[in-house]
């Protein structure tokens, strides 16, 4: 699933090519796409984009009146130009481009929809105090210069399952998934399994600096791409990959101490930690 790196980059690429464009004409496939959106995505017809914006991994055009949410799910994409395998909509700007979502396994989807006030800027890439209804729920992220990080240290000492799981939880901080939660341990030396309420504050804002530097270094990389799943708009492929330390790892050696990488389970979701550097 792509992550905050992911989305962010994506972010940026939609931010250089479709700000300020009118959308003259929109078509969806399938009612996969618009399960959320009761009047399908007429309503977004003849809106200008204000604004592409982030939370997480929840990304928004600002429409002036409305948004038009998009998330992405497994495997959700938007591509520039022509045709692209799995598309499920397709948007006509008004100097020409088309702009593609396509989603191979249908998880994501497409919504426009309210805003809702807030009190600091929604999102990375509008100073609207306004975000859409369907992300209201969402924790604001790492990278967000109004995320609390004291308040956010306290709120993760409060809960009682493993910090991987903490992490996980888009309602205490958001855009971190499994490959990044893997890699901000790895980088604080904190075993996945240690409960969160053992974290002393000073601890879990040490793990939450490390995680922020991995999610930046993530971001200048364009991302993790495993495989066509994602690409930026572009098509380009993100090569964080070759920087991972644990994600994807299990069984290989540790590039910190040269011990061998486990895989245990944690709330049903695969953690790749190493023993020795991350011993609980």
């Amino acid at each position: 699933m792509p992550e905050l790196p992911e989305v962010e980059t994506i972010r940026r690429g939609l931010e250089r090519h479709v700000l300020g464009r009118t959308i003259v004409a929109v078509r969806s496939y399938g009612e996969r796409v618009i399960r959320r959106a009761p009047q399908g995505l007429e309503p977004v017809k003849n809106s200008r984009i204000n604004a592409v914006v982030r939370r997480g991994k929840f990304l928004w055009f600002d429409l002036g009146d409305r948004a038009l949410v998009a998330h992405l799910g497994m495997s959700g994409q938007f591509r520039l130009g022509g045709s692209a395998r799995h598309t499920r909509a397709v948007f006509t700007l008004n100097d020409g481009q088309r702009l593609v979502f396509a989603d191979q396994r249908t998880f994501g989807y497409l919504a426009p929809d309210r805003w809702v006030p807030c009190v600091e800027p929604g999102g990375e890439g509008s100073q609207r105090r306004e975000i859409p209804s369907i992300a209201q729920h969402i924790a604001r992220d790492l990278l967000d210069p109004a995320l609390d990080r004291k308040r956010l240290a306290e709120r993760t000492g409060r809960k009682k399952t493993p910090i991987k799981t903490a992490l996980l939880d888009q309602t205490l901080v958001s855009g971190i998934g499994s490959i990044y939660a893997d890699e901000a341990l790895f980088a604080a030396r904190i075993h996945p399994l240690r409960r969160a309420n053992t974290l002393s504050s000073q601890r879990a804002l040490q793990l939450y600096t490390e995680a922020t530097a991995v999610l930046r270094a993530a971001v200048k990389a364009g991302g993790t791409s495993f495989d066509s799943l994602y690409v930026g708009v572009d098509g380009e492929t993100g090569y964080f990959e070759i920087s991972l330390q644990a994600y994807g790892r299990s069984a290989m050696p540790c590039r910190r101490c040269g011990n061998t990488l486990e895989t245990l389970r944690v709330s049903g979701r695969s953690a790749v930690f190493c023993p020795f550097c991350q011993p609980l």
